[in-house]
């Protein structure tokens, strides 16, 4: 059992573990960007399929992009409409984001403002987290921290007592995913958000 205080859990993830906690959509598996490999080792996670980096505001993730003035003035526009919420915008990644998140294209990331309390605050003492949903590759994301403490016994969860004033709105729906071309938006996963293309 390694259902854990929110306290314990944020210094868990800070000093490199990987942790679990609620998002508005799916559970996430979450760890340190530098830290990636763990959690494509727990999932069994094919190499093709990138993490996405999560953070407690825009502007916590604006440095793990790149792009020019007039794109960045796009994204900010689209990311004050839609965040916090289940929208997950593809862009041009920065130096600073470690390779292992995307193995395959390594030129891209993913990132994400969840609409959650809880995830919002881990996240704002954390910094900005890989993250992916919990449970193993090719199989459904598993819903509640109990089931996710089960399957992956050296994951730090969250304790039920620290649980039980979060609902989430589309729990089980994942994130719209929307990847920049450079003259616009390619849907590559339609979820609950539906995004101007």
């Amino acid at each position: 059992m390694t259902q854990v205080s929110i306290s314990t859990l944020i210094a868990g993830a800070r000093s490199g573990q990987l942790v679990s906690f609620p998002t508005d959509t799916v559970p996430a598996l979450a760890v340190r960007p530098d830290c990636s490999e763990l959690v494509f080792a727990a999932k069994q996670r094919s190499q093709e399929k990138p993490l996405i980096l999560m953070g407690a505001s825009p502007p916590s993730l604006w440095p793990f992009v790149s792009g020019t003035a007039a794109e960045m003035q796009v994204w900010q526009q689209v990311a004050q409409q839609y965040w916090p919420g289940a929208l997950t915008l593809v862009l041009p990644a920065s130096a600073r984001v470690p390779p292992a998140m995307n193995p395959a294209d390594p030129a891209t990331i993913g990132i994400r403002v969840p609409n959650s309390s809880i995830a919002i605050e881990i996240l704002s003492q954390t910094g900005p987290l890989a993250t992916t949903s919990a449970n193993r590759s090719g199989e459904p994301p598993l819903q509640r921290m109990a089931e996710i403490d089960a399957h992956f016994p050296e994951v730090l969860t969250l304790q039920s007592t620290e649980l039980e004033a979060v609902k989430p709105a589309n729990v089980g729906i994942p994130s719209t995913v929307a990847k920049w071309t450079g003259m616009g938006w390619e849907i590559l996963r339609q979820g609950s958000i539906y995004l101007d293309s």
